[in-house]
């Protein structure tokens, strides 16, 4: 699983940070969290092809999660796009993504596919299944209807040829049948998926932007390779991220170690913090070590 972090920022862009959007790729799957404003241009800085994209999933229909989608969908359409766009998002996304398309005359050359989440509180939702990963979502607690996602890579099954060399087998066609899960027969030997495959780890990234913190965001971030998460304020104004229904720093990293997952990073800081973003940083590594700042072009890989 490849990561990178095209805006970092939260309502409003700065000089060195876009608004938030993430480009997350899973063998051939290239895909959006979130689309804040000019993601189009960081994705053509970044030489990421935003025609590879096809699914892109909003967390809230607030401008700075969303705003940058009118010019995504009229490049894909100036360049001719053949191929199904999906955009996942909360309740209201597709009357949202029709008055955008009526606004903006959009000459259609493809189709576009909505799937809403439920609003339903404090419950995981599985939205996307297929052989190669998942998707699972979770409405959470903003001002607005918000949802936060989860990304599985499933594991994948490799030869273990330190076992098929004990058979002579080492390069042959059959293998492939051994590798799909399937007992084959060599030579008079049976081998088994069990015995003659490995299955590697699953991945998991989780990204939980806009919301108070609750108890319940730990079930969907538990065991996160990687969580990425907003520290939209400091500690000092956690007053005020309760009445704007946001995470401080400290609410981030509690959220961290309670889901045990293996790395944090912080994003969507407010841009009263630009010029000292290693107080949040700080702040959030005395209750969890293993915490990064997010920035704009970050690339990370889940290996």
């Amino acid at each position: 699983m490849e990561i990178m972090f095209l805006g970092t920022s939260s309502m409003f862009p700065t000089e060195k940070s876009s608004q938030p959007a993430v480009w997350v790729r899973i063998d051939y799957e290239q895909m959006l969290l979130d689309c804040g404003e000019g993601t189009q241009r960081q994705m053509r800085i970044a030489g990421k092809s935003l025609m590879k994209v096809n699914k892109i999933f909003i967390t809230h229909w607030h401008g700075d999660h969303s705003i940058g989608l009118a010019g995504v969908i009229q490049s894909m359409a100036a360049n001719k796009r053949k191929d199904d766009l999906i955009i996942y998002g909360p309740k209201g996304t597709a009357e949202s993504i029709k008055h955008l398309i009526k606004a903006f005359k959009f000459d259609m050359r493809y189709k576009i596919k909505v799937v809403e989440i439920s609003t339903q509180e404090n419950k995981i939702q599985k939205i996307l299944d297929n052989d190669k990963f998942k998707v699972e979502a979770m409405s959470v607690k903003h001002i607005v209807p918000c949802v936060a996602y989860s990304i599985l890579e499933k594991g994948k099954r490799k030869i273990n040829l330190e076992y098929t060399k004990k058979f002579g087998l080492i390069k042959d066609p059959i293998l492939g049948r051994l590798q799909a899960g399937k007992t084959i027969y060599y030579k008079g030997q049976k081998i088994t998926p069990k015995e003659g495959t490995i299955l590697t780890p699953d991945k998991k990234l989780s990204y939980i932007l806009d919301t108070a913190y609750f108890k319940g965001l730990n079930k969907l971030a538990k065991n996160s390779d990687i969580l990425i998460c907003e520290a939209t304020f400091g500690e000092e104004l956690n007053e005020l991220s309760k009445e704007y229904a946001h995470m401080t720093s400290l609410d981030s990293a509690k959220l961290a170690k309670e889901a045990k997952v293996k790395q944090l990073i912080l994003t969507h800081l407010s841009q009263r913090y630009e010029k000292n973003k290693e107080m949040i940083l700080n702040e959030a590594k005395k209750i969890f070590e293993n915490t990064k700042l997010a920035e704009d072009f970050m690339h990370l890989e889940i290996k």
